[in-house]
């Protein structure tokens, strides 16, 4: 769907760029020569977080560029800003003079990558049009296989269910194992009650198109990686209708399994030395006479009896049997991903990417990661004295707790019985999705979480 995010070739015709900073700007425009100063003063140019000043050249071509860094203060309020002006400059090729160094040069140089999507599968959408060369100091193919890693995740949740249904989730995820040499196998329809996963099936079966398990393998590394990722296409809330205002963006309850693709992607593209598994169940919570009901009781793949409080708490039920499959063959590390709850949403809004975790190990490798790469992430608990509110009585456990308290928090400690052998496990309660454009990442669908945990696998951090 998306044309490649790529820095173009090295180019003896690139226009310089020269990052300013507020503090050295006075230093700057002493040394340029005395028009191009008064034009930078003229035109007030301040070094304010990604404001651009295009000096005056020959036969009205700039002669450079200086872009403002802002301060960090600034920069910290506004992640990509540098990365987003280079990308909107006007045609041309750039390079930027200076090389850039450390974690900031490669949120710039990334920031330009991202900035250069557009979902465009439906109407023709015009693009950036400037071309930065491959900068000194960043390794511009791995941010490249990111970047592509990305724009993967953002198109599965961009497109619409009636095109991303679970057959189409299936075969994102086919082309994917292609391109890489994974193996990939697929659990559909009365299938996956042969096979024992009665969650993902009751939950998928009111639905035209089959419902099913995606189990993707890759690698043969020492270190296991499980993913595990919701793959809801669409979630009408079953019988629980929700109202239309609360359906209207129910196309990304796939996120998480949009999410676990893409780093998949960075981590078969980057060739990293481990056992990767992506486990998806893929349905779509429809109404037919088959649906399933509030009050139903279901046994779940390893046995342990679920009473359905809401059947708009689906997502954990079809990760319930996923995550219990990949109990039965522990990986070093098990991670779920999912747009799972409202709560998770209000508690740390649309930006951070909210974790829960018994590891500290991984913690502490996952937050130092996030802050390197520029994808946030909080932490919150899995607070064992709620517990008690999972344990409805009449089943083992409950969908939906009634009381409106610590929703995602109760949500995650449902996932985690699923998985008491595993050895680290950690649970990623996504919102999926940008509500307003932002540099870099524009209105729509976006990744989270999914860089961080990237960097503290090739950092060896984790597992």
């Amino acid at each position: 769907m998306t044309r490649s995010l790529c820095f173009a070739p090295a180019s003896p015709d690139a226009i310089a760029l020269h990052l300013v900073a507020p503090d050295a700007l006075e230093a700057r425009l002493e040394n340029l020569p005395t028009a191009q100063a008064a034009w930078a003063r003229h035109h007030g140019f301040a070094a304010t977080l990604g404001q651009v000043c295009a000096l005056p050249g020959d036969a009205g071509r700039p002669a450079a560029i200086l872009i403002g860094t802002g301060t960090p203060h600034d920069r910290a309020r506004q992640r990509f800003a540098i990365g987003a002006a280079i990308a909107g400059l006007p045609e041309a090729d750039y390079a930027l003079i200076d090389p850039l160094v450390g974690t900031e040069g490669e949120e710039i140089a990334l920031g330009y990558l991202l900035s250069l999507y557009r979902f465009d599968r439906y109407r023709t959408q015009s693009r950036p049009k400037a071309r930065l060369v491959a900068p000194q100091g960043v390794d511009s193919a791995h941010l490249e296989r990111i970047a592509a890693a990305e724009a993967l995740t953002r198109d599965l949740i961009n497109t619409p269910a009636e095109d991303m249904g679970p057959d189409a989730l299936e075969a994102a995820a086919r082309t994917l194992a292609e391109e890489f040499g994974a193996e990939i196998s697929v659990t559909a329809g009365d299938e996956l009650l042969a096979r024992n996963f009665p969650l993902i099936n009751t939950v998928g079966r009111a639905a035209a198109r089959a419902p099913r398990l995606i189990d993707l393998r890759w690698g043969r590394g020492a270190r296991s990686v499980t993913l595990v990722g919701k793959g809801v296409c669409f979630d009408t809330g079953g019988l629980n209708l929700k109202p239309g205002a609360s359906m209207g963006l129910m196309k990304k309850d796939m996120g998480g399994a949009a999410t676990v693709l893409g780093l998949a992607r960075m981590i078969m593209a980057e060739g990293l030395d481990l056992s990767l598994r992506v486990l998806i169940p893929a349905v779509e919570n429809a109404v037919a006479g088959n649906s399933f009901r509030p009050g139903d009781i279901f046994t779940a793949r390893n046995g342990k009896t679920v009473e359905i409080n809401n059947t708009d708490a689906e997502g954990r039920l079809v990760l319930a049997d996923a995550l219990a499959l990949a109990n039965e063959t522990p990986a070093d590390l098990t991670i779920s991903m999912a747009t799972l709850t409202g709560a998770a949403r209000v508690a740390v809004g649309a930006d951070l990417a909210p974790f829960f975790t018994d590891d500290e190990g991984f913690a502490t490798a996952l937050t130092q990661a996030a802050a390197q790469v520029a994808d946030p992430v909080w932490r919150l608990p899995f607070h064992a004295p709620y517990e008690t509110m999972i344990e409805p009585g009449i089943a083992d456990l409950d969908n939906a707790p009634s009381g409106g308290m610590a929703g995602a928090i109760t949500a995650a400690l449902f996932l985690r019985r699923f998985v008491p052998d595993v050895p680290k496990y950690a649970h990623f309660d996504i919102y999926g999705w940008s509500p307003s454009n932002a540099p870099a990442r524009p209105k729509g669908g976006v990744g989270m979480g999914a860089r961080a945990i990237f960097r503290a696998l090739i950092d060896g951090t984790a597992p």
